[in-house]
C-alpha cells in the first residue's frame, strides 16, 4: 500500500479561503483505499468549527528544538485520517492568515513541525505531497536538516503550485531567522534567484519559500496543462520561470476536479429545487425565480441572468467588468455577485447595485449556501480572470447547467470549449484578448443565443452537464505520478 501525506494550510470541511481547500478535501477521497493510505495534515486553527474540534483526539505532544510546543491531534472523516498541528501562539487567531510578515514564521514552524511529528505518530509516508508556499519548506527541511535521521531517508516529495503569485517572499535575513535553515539554503539558485545582485548585503536579498519548494522537491505539479506552460514564461511566473524551465521535465500539469457529491444539482439540499440533465430547463427556472425573490430582484424566469462568484481581486478580471457595467445594465440582463476582497471592488458592486437596483444584486460576503443557489439559479457565470491556474467555479457551473463565459487562459482554456454555432459544439464562451470589449462581445453572443436560439442554448447547457469534471480522471494521473516516484 502506498502511503501519501498531504500537507496544506487549509482543507474542507475544516477551513477554507479558496480552491486549495477544496482540492485537499476532495482529492484524497478519489483514490482506491485498498491501494492508497492518504492522510492530510493542516494547522489546528481556532477558526475550525467546534463540531470538528470536539471530535479531535490528541495523538502526541512534544517540544520541537527543546523549546517550542507542538501538539498533534487527529480525527477520521469520510474514511480519511486528518492530523492537526496544535499551537495556540501560532494558530489561535480567528482567521487562518494574518499578514505576510507573521505568516512566514507561522508556516515555517508548521513545515518543520510536520516532519518532526512523523516519527512520533506512527506514520511514515512514502511521499509527502505539499501544497502552495505555506508548506514549501517541507522539502527544504527534509533534504537538509532532517537528512541525518534514517527515518526520513527515501521519503519523496511533490510540490503543487495552486497560485504562483503567492510565494511567501521576504528578505533572506527574516526567512533565515524564522526558519533556522542553514545558510547554504540561501545561496543564489536555491531559495534565492540565481540572478540575485550579490553586491548588496545577503540579509537584504529577496527570498521565496515557494522557490525552495520548487528546488528541493522531487516533482512539481500545477493545476492545469496550460498553466504549466504559462508559468515557464516571465509574464506568468512572477519571477520563477528560470527554475520552472530548468525543471520542466519534472513539471506536470494536472487539472483539478470537483467533488461530485458536494456539487450535484440532483441531490443538493442547499438549492431551491433539485434537477437533472433531463429536467434542467424547468429546474433552473424555478431556482432562478426563487433566487431573484430572495435577492429582491424582479421575478422574471425569462431574463438572462449572469453570476459572479469570486474573490474580488485584480486577478479575477473585475477591472473589465467595471468598464462594461453601464452597457451591461442597459440590456435585458441581470447580474448577481457574491464575494469579498479588495475594498475598491466591494464598493464598485455596491455602487452598481444602488444605481441599478432592478438589475444588480451584490452580496459582499462569503456564503456557501448562497453560492449553491447562484450556481443553480443563474444562466451564465462570468469568469474573466487575467490569469487562472485552474479555476473551480467554471467546473461547478458546468455541473449545474450554467454556461461559463471565460477568458481563455490557464485552466479556463483547458476546461471550457468555445461555442461553435455552425457545428453546434462547445460548452461555453471564451475570449482571447484581455479587454473589456472582448468580454462584452462574448456576453452579447451569449445573449443572442439565449434569446434568439433557445433550442441551441439548451443543447449548449446539456453538453456542459454531460462533461465529467470529477476527480475520476485526474486522480489516475496522480496515481501515475506517485508510481513513478
Amino acid at each position: 500500500m502506498k502511503k501519501i501525506l498531504f500537507v496544506a494550510s487549509e482543507c474542507v470541511p475544516f477551513v477554507k479561503t479558496g480552491g486549495l481547500a477544496d482540492v485537499c478535501g476532495s482529492l484524497p477521497k478519489a483514490f482506491d483505499k485498498k491501494e492508497y493510505d492518504i492522510r492530510v495534515i493542516i494547522p489546528n486553527y481556532h477558526a475550525i468549527k467546534e463540531e470538528y474540534r470536539n471530535q479531535m483526539e490528541t495523538v502526541y505532544y512534544f517540544q520541537m528544538d527543546n523549546r517550542i510546543y507542538v501538539g498533534i491531534k487527529t480525527l477520521t472523516l469520510d474514511g480519511i485520517q486528518y492530523y492537526f498541528v496544535d499551537n495556540e501562539m501560532y494558530f489561535g487567531g480567528l482567521v487562518p492568515y494574518y499578514d505576510m510578515f507573521q505568516d512566514l514564521e507561522r508556516f515555517a514552524y508548521f513545515s518543520k513541525a510536520v516532519l518532526s511529528a512523523l516519527p512520533l505518530i506512527g506514520f511514515r509516508p512514502d511521499i509527502i505531497h505539499c501544497h502552495d508556499w505555506q508548506s514549501a519548506l517541507v522539502p527544504v527541511y527534509l533534504n537538509t536538516v532532517f537528512q541525518g535521521d534514517p527515518f526520513f531517508r527515501g521519503i519523496r516529495t511533490v510540490f503543487t503550485i495552486h497560485n504562483i503569485r503567492f510565494q511567501g517572499t521576504w528578505d533572506v535575513g527574516h526567512i533565515q531567522w524564522v526558519s533556522g535553515l542553514p545558510w547554504e539554503c540561501f545561496e543564489p539558485g536555491r531559495l534565492v534567484s540565481p540572478y540575485q545582485d550579490t553586491s548588496i548585503p545577503k540579509n537584504s536579498w529577496n527570498c521565496s519559500m515557494m522557490r525552495g519548494g520548487l528546488v528541493y522537491s522531487d516533482y512539481i505539479t500545477t493545476v492545469s496543462n496550460s498553466y504549466a506552460e504559462e508559468i515557464k514564461t516571465p509574464n506568468f511566473s512572477d519571477g520563477l520561470d528560470d527554475i520552472l524551465k530548468w525543471r520542466s521535465e519534472r513539471l506536470w500539469g494536472i487539472i483539478n476536479g470537483i467533488d461530485y457529491e458536494e456539487w450535484n444539482p440532483a441531490k443538493d439540499k442547499k438549492i431551491y429545487k433539485n434537477y437533472t440533465i433531463r429536467t434542467e430547463k424547468n429546474g433552473k427556472k424555478a431556482n432562478k425565480v426563487n433566487l431573484q425573490k430572495e435577492l429582491n430582484l424582479p421575478e422574471n424566469p425569462d431574463v438572462l441572468t449572469l453570476g459572479i462568484i469570486s474573490r474580488l481581486t485584480d486577478q479575477k478580471g473585475l477591472d473589465l467588468v467595471n468598464i462594461i457595467m453601464d452597457e451591461l445594465c442597459s440590456r435585458e440582463i441581470n447580474l448577481i455577485v457574491l464575494g469579498t476582497g479588495s475594498e475598491n471592488y466591494e464598493n464598485m458592486f455596491r455602487y452598481y447595485q444602488s444605481k441599478y437596483p432592478n438589475k444588480v444584486a451584490a452580496r459582499i460576503m462569503y456564503s456557501d449556501d448562497l453560492a449553491h443557489k447562484i450556481y443553480a439559479g443563474v444562466d451564465a457565470l462570468l469568469v474573466p480572470s487575467a490569469f487562472e491556474p485552474c479555476g473551480l467555479t467554471q467546473l461547478i457551473s458546468l455541473r449545474y447547467g450554467t454556461v461559463p463565459i471565460v477568458h481563455a487562459v490557464g485552466g479556463l482554456r483547458d476546461t471550457v470549449e468555445p461555442y461553435n454555432e455552425y457545428e453546434e459544439t462547445g460548452t461555453g464562451f471564451s475570449f482571447n484578448e484581455y479587454t473589456a470589449w472582448g468580454l462584452m462581445d462574448r456576453i452579447n453572443h451569449a445573449s443572442w443565443l439565449y434569446y434568439d436560439r433557445p433550442e441551441s442554448w439548451q443543447k449548449l447547457v446539456k453538453r456542459g452537464m454531460e462533461k465529467d469534471w470529477s476527480w475520476a480522471n485526474s486522480s489516475k494521473i496522480y496515481e501515475d505520478l506517485y508510481s513513478r516516484m
